[in-house]
Protein backbone atom coordinates (compact mmCIF):
# COMPACT_ATOMS: atom_id res chain seq x y z
CA UNK A 1 0.00 0.00 0.00
CA UNK A 2 0.83 3.67 -0.45
CA UNK A 3 3.24 5.15 2.79
CA UNK A 4 1.37 8.96 3.40
CA UNK A 5 3.56 11.00 5.60
CA UNK A 6 2.47 11.81 9.14
CA UNK A 7 0.52 14.71 10.11
CA UNK A 8 3.16 15.62 12.65
CA UNK A 9 5.18 15.98 9.48
CA UNK A 10 3.11 17.76 7.73
CA UNK A 11 2.52 20.54 10.13
CA UNK A 12 6.44 21.41 10.36
CA UNK A 13 6.67 21.55 6.87
CA UNK A 14 4.12 24.03 6.81
CA UNK A 15 5.29 26.08 9.70
CA UNK A 16 8.82 25.93 8.03
CA UNK A 17 7.00 27.30 4.51
CA UNK A 18 5.91 30.17 6.62
CA UNK A 19 9.20 31.42 8.37
CA UNK A 20 11.18 30.63 4.99
CA UNK A 21 9.38 32.53 2.44
CA UNK A 22 10.48 30.61 -1.27
CA UNK A 23 10.65 27.56 0.16
CA UNK A 24 9.06 25.03 -1.92
CA UNK A 25 6.14 22.75 -0.59
CA UNK A 26 6.80 20.24 -2.33
CA UNK A 27 10.28 19.73 -0.45
CA UNK A 28 9.30 18.83 2.65
CA UNK A 29 6.76 16.29 1.97
CA UNK A 30 7.79 13.09 1.84
CA UNK A 31 8.16 10.94 -1.36
CA UNK A 32 5.50 8.51 -1.72
CA UNK A 33 6.20 4.59 -2.11
CA UNK A 34 4.24 3.05 -4.56
CA UNK A 35 3.46 -0.35 -4.63
CA UNK A 36 5.36 -1.72 -7.81
CA UNK A 37 2.50 -4.61 -8.38
CA UNK A 38 -0.25 -1.42 -8.97
CA UNK A 39 -0.69 1.28 -11.84
CA UNK A 40 -1.53 4.54 -10.61
CA UNK A 41 -5.13 5.76 -12.74
CA UNK A 42 -5.23 9.23 -13.62
CA UNK A 43 -8.69 11.36 -13.37
CA UNK A 44 -9.26 13.80 -15.73
CA UNK A 45 -11.35 16.80 -14.74
CA UNK A 46 -14.10 17.56 -17.09
CA UNK A 47 -13.17 21.39 -18.67
CA UNK A 48 -15.53 23.68 -17.80
CA UNK A 49 -17.76 24.98 -21.14
CA UNK A 50 -18.23 28.93 -21.41
CA UNK A 51 -21.44 30.50 -22.13
CA UNK A 52 -21.61 34.22 -24.19
CA UNK A 53 -24.30 35.99 -22.97
CA UNK A 54 -25.96 37.34 -25.81
CA UNK A 55 -26.32 40.97 -26.95
CA UNK A 56 -30.08 42.11 -27.07
CA UNK A 57 -31.11 43.19 -30.69
CA UNK A 58 -32.85 46.06 -30.59
CA UNK A 59 -36.32 46.28 -31.92
CA UNK A 60 -36.80 48.69 -35.19
CA UNK A 61 -39.02 51.72 -34.17
CA UNK A 62 -41.88 51.97 -35.97
CA UNK A 63 -43.82 53.43 -37.46
CA UNK A 64 -41.68 55.23 -40.04
CA UNK A 65 -42.24 58.18 -41.99
CA UNK A 66 -42.23 58.23 -45.54
CA UNK A 67 -41.96 60.87 -48.38
CA UNK A 68 -43.59 60.11 -51.78
CA UNK A 69 -43.11 63.42 -54.28
CA UNK A 70 -45.68 64.77 -56.04
CA UNK A 71 -44.20 63.79 -59.89
CA UNK A 72 -44.70 60.81 -59.66
CA UNK A 73 -46.84 58.57 -62.72
CA UNK A 74 -49.88 57.70 -60.59
CA UNK A 75 -50.97 53.90 -60.91
CA UNK A 76 -46.87 53.92 -59.07
CA UNK A 77 -48.21 57.05 -56.12
CA UNK A 78 -51.28 55.34 -56.07
CA UNK A 79 -49.83 51.65 -55.18
CA UNK A 80 -47.41 53.79 -52.63
CA UNK A 81 -49.41 55.88 -50.46
CA UNK A 82 -52.07 52.75 -50.51
CA UNK A 83 -49.05 50.23 -49.04
CA UNK A 84 -48.70 53.39 -46.65
CA UNK A 85 -51.76 54.76 -45.50
CA UNK A 86 -53.01 51.13 -45.24
CA UNK A 87 -50.09 50.28 -42.76
CA UNK A 88 -50.37 53.23 -40.06
CA UNK A 89 -48.83 50.83 -37.29
CA UNK A 90 -45.31 50.65 -39.77
CA UNK A 91 -45.43 53.34 -41.52
CA UNK A 92 -46.59 57.21 -41.79
CA UNK A 93 -46.67 60.21 -44.31
CA UNK A 94 -44.00 62.51 -44.47
CA UNK A 95 -44.61 66.42 -45.53
CA UNK A 96 -40.90 66.94 -46.51
CA UNK A 97 -37.58 64.48 -47.49
CA UNK A 98 -35.34 66.14 -45.26
CA UNK A 99 -37.20 64.59 -42.23
CA UNK A 100 -38.32 61.86 -43.45
CA UNK A 101 -36.85 58.22 -42.40
CA UNK A 102 -37.74 56.54 -45.74
CA UNK A 103 -37.78 58.57 -49.27
CA UNK A 104 -38.80 57.65 -52.84
CA UNK A 105 -36.61 59.11 -55.05
CA UNK A 106 -36.48 59.28 -59.01
CA UNK A 107 -33.53 57.52 -59.81
CA UNK A 108 -31.69 54.12 -59.14
CA UNK A 109 -28.16 55.91 -57.97
CA UNK A 110 -25.84 53.79 -55.40
CA UNK A 111 -27.98 53.04 -52.09
CA UNK A 112 -31.62 53.24 -53.90
CA UNK A 113 -33.86 49.81 -53.93
CA UNK A 114 -35.48 49.72 -57.50
CA UNK A 115 -39.54 50.23 -56.60
CA UNK A 116 -41.02 50.76 -59.79
CA UNK A 117 -40.37 51.24 -63.80
CA UNK A 118 -42.10 53.23 -66.25
CA UNK A 119 -41.42 52.99 -69.89
CA UNK A 120 -43.01 55.78 -71.94
CA UNK A 121 -43.30 56.03 -76.45
CA UNK A 122 -43.02 58.83 -78.92
CA UNK A 123 -45.94 58.13 -81.21
CA UNK A 124 -47.68 60.22 -83.79
CA UNK A 125 -50.86 59.42 -85.39
CA UNK A 126 -51.19 56.08 -87.46
CA UNK A 127 -50.98 57.72 -90.91
CA UNK A 128 -47.58 59.45 -90.44
CA UNK A 129 -44.78 58.59 -92.27
CA UNK A 130 -42.03 58.87 -90.13
CA UNK A 131 -41.21 55.88 -88.40
CA UNK A 132 -37.85 56.98 -86.15
CA UNK A 133 -36.84 59.61 -84.20
CA UNK A 134 -33.18 59.92 -82.56
CA UNK A 135 -33.15 61.22 -78.67
CA UNK A 136 -31.97 64.66 -79.70
CA UNK A 137 -34.86 65.02 -81.39
CA UNK A 138 -37.07 64.59 -78.84
CA UNK A 139 -34.60 66.82 -76.50
CA UNK A 140 -35.01 69.42 -78.79
CA UNK A 141 -39.01 69.18 -79.32
CA UNK A 142 -38.59 69.38 -74.94
CA UNK A 143 -36.75 72.66 -75.24
CA UNK A 144 -38.95 73.87 -77.67
CA UNK A 145 -35.91 73.87 -80.73
CA UNK A 146 -37.23 74.00 -83.93
CA UNK A 147 -34.88 70.34 -84.84
CA UNK A 148 -36.00 67.55 -86.30
CA UNK A 149 -39.41 66.18 -87.09
CA UNK A 150 -40.58 67.29 -83.70
CA UNK A 151 -39.28 70.35 -83.67
CA UNK A 152 -41.39 73.44 -83.57
CA UNK A 153 -44.19 71.29 -82.68
CA UNK A 154 -45.72 70.99 -79.19
CA UNK A 155 -45.51 67.40 -77.71
CA UNK A 156 -48.91 66.32 -76.44
CA UNK A 157 -48.92 64.43 -72.94
CA UNK A 158 -51.37 64.46 -70.14
CA UNK A 159 -50.48 65.98 -67.17
CA UNK A 160 -49.47 63.12 -65.20
CA UNK A 161 -46.94 62.28 -68.22
CA UNK A 162 -45.09 66.10 -68.30
CA UNK A 163 -44.63 65.95 -64.63
CA UNK A 164 -42.99 62.37 -64.29
CA UNK A 165 -40.74 63.16 -67.48
CA UNK A 166 -39.68 66.82 -65.76
CA UNK A 167 -38.38 64.78 -63.27
CA UNK A 168 -35.85 63.18 -65.63
CA UNK A 169 -35.92 65.78 -68.26
CA UNK A 170 -36.14 69.19 -66.62
CA UNK A 171 -38.56 71.81 -66.90
CA UNK A 172 -39.90 72.05 -70.22
CA UNK A 173 -39.41 74.89 -72.44
CA UNK A 174 -42.42 77.70 -72.53
CA UNK A 175 -44.90 76.68 -74.80
CA UNK A 176 -43.04 72.99 -75.68
CA UNK A 177 -45.30 70.63 -74.26
CA UNK A 178 -49.41 70.84 -74.74
CA UNK A 179 -51.45 68.95 -72.04
CA UNK A 180 -54.30 67.12 -72.79
CA UNK A 181 -56.89 64.72 -70.99
CA UNK A 182 -55.64 61.22 -71.30
CA UNK A 183 -59.04 60.79 -73.03
CA UNK A 184 -58.80 63.48 -75.66
CA UNK A 185 -55.06 62.77 -76.55
CA UNK A 186 -55.30 60.56 -79.42
CA UNK A 187 -58.35 62.04 -81.32
CA UNK A 188 -56.70 65.56 -80.88
CA UNK A 189 -53.46 64.54 -82.42
CA UNK A 190 -55.19 63.46 -85.47
CA UNK A 191 -57.02 67.10 -85.43
CA UNK A 192 -53.87 68.76 -86.21
CA UNK A 193 -51.70 66.11 -87.95
CA UNK A 194 -48.75 66.30 -88.07
CA UNK A 195 -48.49 65.75 -84.61
CA UNK A 196 -46.14 63.83 -81.98
CA UNK A 197 -47.41 62.87 -78.45
CA UNK A 198 -45.53 61.10 -75.78
CA UNK A 199 -47.33 58.56 -73.32
CA UNK A 200 -46.74 55.65 -71.50
CA UNK A 201 -46.23 52.94 -72.66
CA UNK A 202 -49.70 50.78 -70.98
CA UNK A 203 -51.68 53.48 -72.88
CA UNK A 204 -50.79 52.58 -76.22
CA UNK A 205 -53.28 51.83 -78.56
CA UNK A 206 -53.95 50.85 -82.53
CA UNK A 207 -54.49 54.52 -83.47
CA UNK A 208 -51.38 55.37 -82.30
CA UNK A 209 -48.08 54.36 -84.23
CA UNK A 210 -45.42 54.26 -81.88
CA UNK A 211 -42.08 55.60 -83.95
CA UNK A 212 -38.87 54.00 -82.67
CA UNK A 213 -36.05 56.08 -80.65
CA UNK A 214 -32.68 55.62 -81.79
CA UNK A 215 -33.54 52.43 -83.59
CA UNK A 216 -35.25 50.83 -80.54
CA UNK A 217 -39.22 50.37 -80.39
CA UNK A 218 -41.23 49.76 -77.19
CA UNK A 219 -42.80 46.63 -79.19
CA UNK A 220 -39.41 44.97 -79.52
CA UNK A 221 -39.18 42.47 -76.60
CA UNK A 222 -36.09 42.35 -75.89
CA UNK A 223 -35.77 46.00 -75.65
CA UNK A 224 -32.71 47.00 -72.92
CA UNK A 225 -34.73 49.81 -70.43
CA UNK A 226 -31.61 50.08 -69.12
CA UNK A 227 -30.22 52.30 -72.10
CA UNK A 228 -33.52 53.53 -73.56
CA UNK A 229 -33.83 56.96 -72.56
CA UNK A 230 -37.54 57.35 -72.19
CA UNK A 231 -37.77 55.28 -68.89
CA UNK A 232 -39.24 57.05 -65.29
CA UNK A 233 -37.21 54.81 -62.58
CA UNK A 234 -38.43 55.04 -58.97
CA UNK A 235 -36.53 53.81 -55.46
CA UNK A 236 -36.73 53.83 -52.30
CA UNK A 237 -33.60 55.11 -49.53
CA UNK A 238 -33.24 55.69 -46.00
CA UNK A 239 -33.64 53.55 -42.94
CA UNK A 240 -32.63 49.50 -44.09
CA UNK A 241 -35.78 47.96 -42.65
CA UNK A 242 -38.09 50.77 -43.35
CA UNK A 243 -36.90 50.38 -46.88
CA UNK A 244 -37.07 46.73 -46.88
CA UNK A 245 -40.66 46.91 -45.39
CA UNK A 246 -41.72 49.29 -48.01
CA UNK A 247 -40.43 46.66 -50.99
CA UNK A 248 -41.95 43.84 -49.46
CA UNK A 249 -45.55 45.60 -49.52
CA UNK A 250 -44.94 46.62 -53.41
CA UNK A 251 -43.86 43.10 -53.96
CA UNK A 252 -41.68 43.05 -57.32
CA UNK A 253 -40.58 46.22 -58.81
CA UNK A 254 -43.83 48.06 -60.96
CA UNK A 255 -43.88 48.36 -64.65
CA UNK A 256 -46.31 49.38 -67.52
CA UNK A 257 -44.40 47.29 -69.93
CA UNK A 258 -43.53 43.88 -69.17
CA UNK A 259 -42.84 41.53 -71.97
CA UNK A 260 -44.13 38.54 -70.06
CA UNK A 261 -47.49 40.20 -71.30
CA UNK A 262 -46.71 40.82 -74.68
CA UNK A 263 -47.46 39.08 -77.71
CA UNK A 264 -46.10 39.48 -81.68
CA UNK A 265 -48.59 38.20 -84.25
CA UNK A 266 -48.12 38.49 -88.08
CA UNK A 267 -50.54 39.01 -90.13
CA UNK A 268 -49.99 38.07 -94.17
CA UNK A 269 -51.96 38.01 -97.05
CA UNK A 270 -51.60 36.02 -100.56
CA UNK A 271 -49.14 32.88 -100.99
CA UNK A 272 -49.51 30.48 -103.75
CA UNK A 273 -46.34 28.13 -104.24
CA UNK A 274 -47.37 28.05 -107.97
CA UNK A 275 -45.92 28.56 -111.63
CA UNK A 276 -43.12 31.38 -111.61
CA UNK A 277 -42.97 31.27 -107.92
CA UNK A 278 -42.21 27.53 -107.91
CA UNK A 279 -39.72 27.73 -110.85
CA UNK A 280 -37.57 30.00 -108.79
CA UNK A 281 -37.90 27.74 -105.80
CA UNK A 282 -37.02 24.83 -108.09
CA UNK A 283 -34.11 27.27 -108.90
CA UNK A 284 -33.15 28.79 -106.02
CA UNK A 285 -34.24 26.37 -103.09
CA UNK A 286 -37.15 26.28 -101.52
CA UNK A 287 -36.25 28.85 -99.06
CA UNK A 288 -35.61 31.55 -101.54
CA UNK A 289 -39.00 33.57 -101.21
CA UNK A 290 -37.99 34.28 -97.87
CA UNK A 291 -34.70 35.21 -98.25
CA UNK A 292 -35.03 38.77 -97.38
CA UNK A 293 -37.87 39.18 -95.27
CA UNK A 294 -37.31 36.00 -93.03
CA UNK A 295 -36.34 37.96 -89.48
CA UNK A 296 -40.18 39.63 -89.86
CA UNK A 297 -41.65 35.89 -90.14
CA UNK A 298 -39.60 33.95 -87.93
CA UNK A 299 -39.48 36.99 -84.51
CA UNK A 300 -43.02 36.87 -83.72
CA UNK A 301 -44.53 35.11 -80.92
CA UNK A 302 -47.18 33.76 -83.95
CA UNK A 303 -47.41 34.22 -87.53
CA UNK A 304 -50.18 33.51 -89.89
CA UNK A 305 -50.03 32.39 -93.58
CA UNK A 306 -52.86 32.45 -96.14
CA UNK A 307 -52.02 29.29 -98.11
CA UNK A 308 -54.21 29.47 -101.04
CA UNK A 309 -53.21 26.30 -102.79
CA UNK A 310 -52.77 22.71 -102.15
CA UNK A 311 -49.70 20.14 -102.44
CA UNK A 312 -50.01 17.78 -104.69
CA UNK A 313 -47.75 14.47 -105.69
CA UNK A 314 -48.33 15.01 -109.34
CA UNK A 315 -47.74 18.93 -109.64
CA UNK A 316 -46.18 19.35 -113.16
CA UNK A 317 -46.33 23.44 -112.92
CA UNK A 318 -44.76 25.81 -115.29
CA UNK A 319 -43.63 29.39 -115.58
CA UNK A 320 -46.90 30.12 -117.46
CA UNK A 321 -50.34 32.29 -117.36
CA UNK A 322 -52.71 29.34 -115.42
CA UNK A 323 -55.13 30.13 -113.50
CA UNK A 324 -55.07 26.57 -111.94
CA UNK A 325 -52.40 26.30 -109.32
CA UNK A 326 -50.76 23.37 -107.60
CA UNK A 327 -47.49 22.93 -105.30
CA UNK A 328 -45.10 19.94 -104.79
CA UNK A 329 -45.16 18.76 -101.42
CA UNK A 330 -41.50 19.87 -100.72
CA UNK A 331 -42.43 23.44 -100.72
CA UNK A 332 -43.92 22.87 -97.21
CA UNK A 333 -40.46 23.25 -95.99
CA UNK A 334 -40.35 26.88 -96.54
CA UNK A 335 -43.31 27.05 -93.86
CA UNK A 336 -41.65 24.81 -91.43
CA UNK A 337 -38.33 27.23 -91.68
CA UNK A 338 -40.36 30.13 -91.23
CA UNK A 339 -41.59 28.38 -87.78
CA UNK A 340 -45.34 29.37 -89.33
CA UNK A 341 -47.56 28.89 -86.39
CA UNK A 342 -51.10 29.44 -87.96
CA UNK A 343 -52.57 28.51 -91.78
CA UNK A 344 -55.34 30.15 -93.44
CA UNK A 345 -57.33 27.74 -96.08
CA UNK A 346 -59.81 30.53 -97.33
CA UNK A 347 -58.45 30.38 -100.69
CA UNK A 348 -60.61 29.70 -103.34
CA UNK A 349 -57.52 27.13 -105.53
CA UNK A 350 -57.27 24.57 -102.56
CA UNK A 351 -59.12 21.81 -104.60
CA UNK A 352 -58.18 23.02 -108.48
CA UNK A 353 -56.39 19.78 -108.31
CA UNK A 354 -59.26 17.97 -106.99
CA UNK A 355 -60.03 16.80 -103.66
CA UNK A 356 -57.08 13.97 -103.41
CA UNK A 357 -54.41 17.53 -103.66
CA UNK A 358 -56.41 19.11 -100.16
CA UNK A 359 -56.45 15.88 -98.25
CA UNK A 360 -53.01 15.38 -99.09
CA UNK A 361 -52.36 19.32 -97.94
CA UNK A 362 -54.67 18.68 -94.26
CA UNK A 363 -52.62 15.09 -94.05
CA UNK A 364 -49.52 17.04 -93.92
CA UNK A 365 -50.33 19.99 -91.72
CA UNK A 366 -51.76 17.67 -89.35
CA UNK A 367 -48.55 15.30 -89.36
CA UNK A 368 -46.69 17.93 -88.43
CA UNK A 369 -48.79 19.85 -85.81
CA UNK A 370 -49.26 23.08 -88.40
CA UNK A 371 -52.75 24.46 -86.96
CA UNK A 372 -55.51 25.53 -89.47
CA UNK A 373 -58.40 27.72 -89.80
CA UNK A 374 -61.12 28.38 -92.01
CA UNK A 375 -60.70 25.45 -93.98
CA UNK A 376 -60.88 21.80 -93.05
CA UNK A 377 -62.05 17.98 -93.41
CA UNK A 378 -65.50 18.97 -93.95
CA UNK A 379 -67.53 22.21 -93.06
CA UNK A 380 -67.45 21.82 -89.52
CA UNK A 381 -64.12 22.15 -88.74
CA UNK A 382 -63.68 24.31 -91.68
CA UNK A 383 -65.90 26.91 -89.78
CA UNK A 384 -64.75 26.09 -86.24
CA UNK A 385 -62.70 28.88 -85.05
CA UNK A 386 -59.02 28.04 -83.52
CA UNK A 387 -57.80 29.10 -80.75
CA UNK A 388 -53.95 29.50 -80.30
CA UNK A 389 -52.58 30.78 -76.68
CA UNK A 390 -49.22 32.71 -76.72
CA UNK A 391 -48.85 33.98 -72.91
CA UNK A 392 -51.59 35.68 -71.33
CA UNK A 393 -53.19 35.85 -74.46
CA UNK A 394 -55.55 32.98 -76.02
CA UNK A 395 -56.53 34.02 -79.96
CA UNK A 396 -59.74 32.50 -81.87
CA UNK A 397 -58.85 32.71 -85.44
CA UNK A 398 -61.96 32.18 -88.15
CA UNK A 399 -62.48 32.82 -91.47
CA UNK A 400 -64.45 32.30 -94.51
CA UNK A 401 -64.48 32.39 -98.00
CA UNK A 402 -67.60 34.49 -99.50
CA UNK A 403 -66.86 33.73 -103.04
CA UNK A 404 -66.16 30.21 -104.26
CA UNK A 405 -66.18 29.01 -106.59
CA UNK A 406 -69.05 26.15 -104.65
CA UNK A 407 -66.57 23.76 -106.28
CA UNK A 408 -64.01 24.99 -103.68
CA UNK A 409 -66.05 25.13 -100.14
CA UNK A 410 -66.25 22.31 -97.43
CA UNK A 411 -69.21 20.05 -97.39
CA UNK A 412 -69.93 17.22 -94.52
CA UNK A 413 -68.50 14.96 -96.98
CA UNK A 414 -66.04 16.55 -98.70
CA UNK A 415 -62.90 18.83 -97.72
CA UNK A 416 -62.64 22.41 -98.74
CA UNK A 417 -62.51 26.04 -97.74
CA UNK A 418 -64.85 27.71 -94.89
CA UNK A 419 -68.30 28.89 -96.72
CA UNK A 420 -69.50 32.29 -95.34
CA UNK A 421 -72.24 32.34 -92.83
CA UNK A 422 -71.93 35.83 -91.57
CA UNK A 423 -74.31 35.37 -88.70
CA UNK A 424 -72.96 32.75 -87.23
CA UNK A 425 -70.09 34.41 -87.35
CA UNK A 426 -70.82 37.04 -85.60
CA UNK A 427 -72.42 34.48 -82.93
CA UNK A 428 -69.27 32.79 -82.41
CA UNK A 429 -67.09 36.08 -82.40
CA UNK A 430 -69.00 36.82 -79.00
CA UNK A 431 -69.00 34.05 -77.89
CA UNK A 432 -65.22 34.53 -78.00
CA UNK A 433 -65.27 37.58 -76.43
CA UNK A 434 -67.34 36.23 -73.36
CA UNK A 435 -64.73 34.01 -73.30
CA UNK A 436 -62.09 36.66 -73.27
CA UNK A 437 -60.47 34.99 -76.60
CA UNK A 438 -59.46 37.69 -78.88
CA UNK A 439 -61.15 37.17 -82.45
CA UNK A 440 -58.91 37.51 -85.43
CA UNK A 441 -61.32 37.97 -88.76
CA UNK A 442 -59.76 36.95 -92.18
CA UNK A 443 -61.78 37.17 -94.97
CA UNK A 444 -61.08 36.07 -98.43
CA UNK A 445 -63.02 38.31 -99.78
CA UNK A 446 -63.95 39.48 -103.63
CA UNK A 447 -60.79 41.06 -105.25
CA UNK A 448 -60.34 44.70 -106.60
CA UNK A 449 -57.49 46.65 -108.49
CA UNK A 450 -57.54 49.48 -106.03
CA UNK A 451 -56.93 50.52 -102.72
CA UNK A 452 -60.64 51.66 -101.85
CA UNK A 453 -62.88 49.07 -100.60
CA UNK A 454 -66.44 49.09 -101.92
CA UNK A 455 -69.24 49.60 -99.43
CA UNK A 456 -70.55 46.04 -99.50
CA UNK A 457 -66.91 45.28 -98.29
CA UNK A 458 -66.81 48.09 -95.71
CA UNK A 459 -70.09 46.49 -93.84
CA UNK A 460 -69.07 43.19 -93.95
CA UNK A 461 -65.91 43.86 -92.68
CA UNK A 462 -67.48 46.25 -89.95
CA UNK A 463 -70.00 44.01 -89.18
CA UNK A 464 -67.37 41.74 -87.98
CA UNK A 465 -66.04 44.88 -85.46
CA UNK A 466 -69.17 44.83 -83.96
CA UNK A 467 -70.15 41.42 -83.18
CA UNK A 468 -66.84 42.05 -81.35
CA UNK A 469 -63.27 41.13 -83.32
CA UNK A 470 -60.17 43.03 -82.29
CA UNK A 471 -58.40 42.33 -86.42
CA UNK A 472 -60.69 42.10 -89.32
CA UNK A 473 -57.62 41.48 -92.34
CA UNK A 474 -58.51 41.08 -95.83
CA UNK A 475 -56.48 37.59 -97.51
CA UNK A 476 -58.15 38.10 -101.13
CA UNK A 477 -56.28 41.29 -102.10
CA UNK A 478 -53.72 41.08 -104.92
CA UNK A 479 -53.73 45.03 -105.27
CA UNK A 480 -53.20 46.22 -101.33
CA UNK A 481 -55.76 47.65 -100.07
CA UNK A 482 -56.64 50.68 -97.43
CA UNK A 483 -57.01 50.76 -93.67
CA UNK A 484 -59.94 51.74 -91.34
CA UNK A 485 -60.40 51.84 -87.48
CA UNK A 486 -63.74 51.26 -87.17
CA UNK A 487 -64.53 52.39 -83.37
CA UNK A 488 -61.48 52.50 -82.96
CA UNK A 489 -60.67 48.55 -83.69
CA UNK A 490 -58.13 47.89 -86.70
CA UNK A 491 -59.10 46.79 -90.38
CA UNK A 492 -56.91 46.49 -93.06
CA UNK A 493 -59.50 45.58 -96.33
CA UNK A 494 -56.13 43.68 -98.28
CA UNK A 495 -52.91 43.17 -97.30
CA UNK A 496 -51.42 41.77 -100.91
CA UNK A 497 -49.55 39.24 -102.40
CA UNK A 498 -46.87 37.49 -100.19
CA UNK A 499 -45.41 34.82 -101.93
CA UNK A 500 -46.90 35.03 -105.37
CA UNK A 501 -45.69 35.33 -108.52
CA UNK A 502 -48.18 38.47 -110.27
CA UNK A 503 -44.78 40.89 -111.66
CA UNK A 504 -47.14 42.46 -114.54
CA UNK A 505 -48.18 45.37 -111.98
CA UNK A 506 -46.25 47.52 -109.90
CA UNK A 507 -49.39 47.46 -107.27
CA UNK A 508 -49.56 43.63 -107.50
CA UNK A 509 -45.87 43.72 -106.14
CA UNK A 510 -46.46 45.73 -103.20
CA UNK A 511 -47.31 43.87 -99.97
CA UNK A 512 -48.45 44.18 -96.68
CA UNK A 513 -47.30 42.48 -93.72
CA UNK A 514 -49.11 43.51 -90.34
CA UNK A 515 -46.96 43.11 -87.53
CA UNK A 516 -49.51 43.11 -84.44
CA UNK A 517 -48.89 43.70 -80.31
CA UNK A 518 -50.77 42.57 -77.80
CA UNK A 519 -50.42 43.98 -74.45
CA UNK A 520 -51.95 42.43 -71.09
CA UNK A 521 -55.13 41.38 -73.37
CA UNK A 522 -55.02 44.51 -75.31
CA UNK A 523 -54.18 45.26 -79.25
CA UNK A 524 -51.79 48.26 -78.23
CA UNK A 525 -50.64 48.89 -81.90
CA UNK A 526 -49.51 47.43 -85.54
CA UNK A 527 -46.36 48.19 -87.54
CA UNK A 528 -47.13 47.98 -90.89
CA UNK A 529 -43.81 46.53 -92.69
CA UNK A 530 -43.91 46.83 -96.80
CA UNK A 531 -41.74 44.91 -99.37
CA UNK A 532 -41.91 44.42 -103.39
CA UNK A 533 -41.49 41.67 -104.71
CA UNK A 534 -38.69 40.30 -107.16
CA UNK A 535 -37.79 37.94 -109.53
CA UNK A 536 -41.61 36.49 -109.41
CA UNK A 537 -41.03 35.25 -105.88
CA UNK A 538 -39.04 37.09 -103.33
CA UNK A 539 -40.30 39.66 -101.63
CA UNK A 540 -38.04 42.30 -100.05
CA UNK A 541 -37.99 45.28 -97.60
CA UNK A 542 -39.21 48.60 -99.63
CA UNK A 543 -36.40 51.42 -99.89
CA UNK A 544 -37.66 54.54 -97.94
CA UNK A 545 -38.26 56.48 -100.99
CA UNK A 546 -40.84 53.32 -102.41
CA UNK A 547 -42.23 52.59 -98.84
CA UNK A 548 -43.61 56.39 -98.42
CA UNK A 549 -44.62 56.77 -101.73
CA UNK A 550 -46.38 53.28 -101.06
CA UNK A 551 -48.03 54.46 -97.99
CA UNK A 552 -48.92 57.76 -98.64
CA UNK A 553 -51.43 56.10 -101.45
CA UNK A 554 -52.51 53.85 -98.80
CA UNK A 555 -53.42 56.49 -96.51
CA UNK A 556 -54.99 58.69 -99.25
CA UNK A 557 -57.29 55.73 -99.96
CA UNK A 558 -58.02 55.57 -96.16
CA UNK A 559 -59.48 58.72 -95.99
CA UNK A 560 -56.52 60.57 -94.01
Amino acid sequence: MTNLPSRRSLWLCLLTGLLLAGTLFAACTETPVVDPGVTPTATRTPRPTATLTPTPTPTPAWPLSVYVPDSLPAPISDTLHAAITGHPDLFAPASAPATADVRVVVGNGVGVSLLAEWVYAVVAPFPTLTDEVAWADVQAGWEGVAYGPIGGWPLLMTDDTAKALGTVMGSSAPDAVEIVAAGDIVQRAWNVRPAWAIVPFDQLEPRWKALRLGGASVFDRELDTAVYPLVVRVGATGKGHGVAKLMELVGAPLTNRDPEKMTTLVMTGVTALGRCTAAAMDREGVLYPARDIRPWLVDADITHISNEVSFAHNCEQSCRDSVVFCARPNYIELFEDLDIDVIELTGNHLLDWGEGAMELSLGMYDERGLPYYGGGWNVTQAQRPLTITHGVHTFGFIGCNPVGPEFDWATESRAGSAPCNFDWMHAQIRQMRERSIIPIVTLQYWEFDRFEPTPQQMADFRGMVDAGAVIVSGSQAHHPQAFEFHNGTFIHYGLGNLFFDQMQWIEYRREFIDRHVFYDGRHVGTVVLTALLEDYARPRPMTTEERNAFLTEAFAASGW
